[in-house]
């Protein structure tokens, strides 16, 4: 069951069913299209690579931009800078896994509900990715995209021959745990959950001090608590990332997503 990533079916085969299957969020189709004029940069995983274009962290900053509607953004949050396949580093973060074929690797990550399908499809469309998915045994999806030379620098960094590493230098912003939280992201009263690879332990310390150095230090589960996961508690951390996310995808349920509030 596939798509080619820009939404249009492959063999007739549809998405998971949803209620219904949402419109493209217009804000992100004008996005799109102004990234059709340029090339993101792609590979080096540090904030002086400009993954995204994220602002200078050494630079005097006297306020937060605003969106259209007078809303204040976030620095480093998810609408401060366009997509790139660099933010892909946030699936890694959780249960993400990218494999190598030859010069080319593909990314993949199974998740648990019809919405994170069509949001991490829609996700990887706009950073120019082909993707596919297909149900599991244990009634999941798995999602995944196509061998791409685009991949490559991705999986270099993160790999260890098989194993999965983040890379010195390795940081999260917001529209990396954009993608995190849309893969496996989970609503835990009076928390939030932001679930793990089972069997990537040596990410687990890595990623809890990325977490931390964006305001977000959370709890660790372990497997027997529920885990692998980081809860995130506290009023002020979880208004830190609702800002730091944005604004729910229009297909994911509103308590599956971080309120400001």
């Amino acid at each position: 069951m596939s798509l080619n990533g820009l939404g249009d079916q492959s063999g007739g085969e549809l998405l998971p069913a949803l209620f219904p299957v949402p419109d493209p969020d217009p804000a992100s189709t004008a996005r799109a299209g102004r990234r059709g004029r340029r090339t993101a940069p792609v590979g080096t995983d540090t904030p002086a690579a400009a993954a995204g274009g994220e602002p200078d962290p050494t630079r005097d900053l006297s306020g937060p931009p605003e969106t259209a509607e007078g809303r204040q953004l976030v620095f480093f949050g998810a609408e401060t800078a366009e997509p790139s396949v660099a933010d892909l580093v946030g699936l890694l973060a959780g249960p993400g896994e990218v494999v190598r074929m030859g010069g080319t690797a593909r990314l993949s990550v199974v998740v648990d509900a019809a919405w994170r399908v069509h949001v991490l499809v829609a996700e990887l469309a706009q950073r120019g990715l082909a993707a596919s998915w297909e149900p599991t045994e244990d009634e999941r999806h798995a999602v995944r995209t196509s061998y791409t030379r685009t991949l490559k620098p991705l999986a270099m960094a993160w790999l260890r021959g098989a194993a999965k590493r983040p890379p010195a230098g390795f940081h999260l912003n917001g529209r990396r745990l954009r993608l995190w939280l849309a893969a496996a992201g989970v609503a835990e009263p009076p928390g939030f959950l932001l679930r793990l690879g089972a069997a990537d332990q040596q990410c687990w310390e890595p990623v809890g001090r990325a977490l931390a150095a964006v305001g977000l230090a959370g709890d660790l589960l372990a497997p027997e608590l529920g885990g692998p996961a980081y809860l995130i508690t506290g009023r002020r951390r979880l208004r830190r990332l609702a800002e730091l996310v944005g604004d729910p995808p229009p297909a994911a349920p509103a308590p599956a997503w971080p309120a400001l509030s």
